[in-house]
């Protein structure tokens, strides 16, 4: 055999539909056929729904090979139970609040397939307001407040820690600041020489050297959370109205601190007014 596999004739693009029912795909030829219909749609972009987080990842392979220039958009699901006392790993709400940040800015323009599971698709998500208006940017030469920025940092999710080796965590060593947003596969690091932002430069996680220039600073955050007024006052509202007085509560506690709490993110819908 020669050249690509010929779609399968179940395909069923329904006009008007604006949707294409898929059957009897095999798991090997799902990836050519998503690619097939992200190439033919006019650049519209195609949400797919995978069964669990394995056969996400096969899709995604796949969508690399036969589409290689293909914008391919995660968001998988939480890896731990509904009102669990844990929080999800740090990794996969990165990855879940970047791919997010790109819908609601619309820089998914054009073909993109955004993958998600069942289980991710059963979540509730805040509203994508939150996400349009929420980002700190700088370059090279800009002034820069480090109180506002790790207000934001702190505000947004972002751990402070010693040495920063994991999305969602930053250090700040005098004028030096470390950063590991979303989306990025290595962290950031900002020189300032006062209040002057000198230069921003990549650095690998695990040996902490630095490698290559950024010319711009594009934070977004790492919390399906952000911890203002506005949404600390309706989790308290929230909190209240459904279980009375708080008592001593740590969750109540922490947020209304304003401080991040495990497990905190299970109470998302308390959060937000929808």
């Amino acid at each position: 055999m020669s050249g690509q596999p010929a779609l399968p004739e179940t395909i069923d693009a329904r006009a008007g539909a604006g949707r294409a029912l898929l059957a009897g795909v095999p798991e090997a030829l799902e990836a050519r056929v998503v690619a097939g219909l992200a190439a033919a749609g006019g650049g519209a972009r195609i949400l797919h729904i995978a069964r669990d987080d394995a056969r996400l990842a096969r899709l995604a392979e796949g969508l690399a090979f036969f589409a290689p220039d293909l914008p391919v958009l995660r968001l998988p699901a939480w890896d731990c139970l509904p009102y669990d006392r844990v929080s999800p790993v740090s990794e996969i709400v990165a990855e879940r609040v970047d791919t997010m940040c790109r819908l609601a800015k619309g820089e998914a323009g054009g073909p993109a397939v955004v993958l998600t599971t069942i289980s991710a698709a059963l979540q509730r998500l805040p509203p994508r307001e939150l996400w349009r208006g929420a980002a700190f940017e700088a370059r090279p030469g800009d002034e820069i407040d480090l109180d506002r920025l790790t207000a934001f940092l702190a505000r947004n999710g972002y751990q402070s820690a010693g040495t920063v080796r994991e999305p969602g965590e930053f250090a700040v060593r005098g004028g030096i600041v470390d950063i590991f947003p979303p989306g990025p596969d290595r962290p950031v690091r900002l020189d300032l020489f006062g209040d002057t932002l000198e230069g921003i430069r990549g650095f690998d996680a695990g040996t902490q050297r630095t490698a290559g220039t950024i010319d711009r600073l594009s934070l977004a955050p790492v919390s399906e959370i952000a911890l203002d007024p506005p949404a600390i006052g309706r989790f308290r509202a929230g909190y209240r109205e459904l279980f009375g007085a708080a008592g001593d509560d740590p969750l109540y506690r922490a947020v209304s601190e304003g401080r991040q709490q495990i497990g905190m993110e299970h109470w998302l819908p308390l959060f937000h007014e929808r």
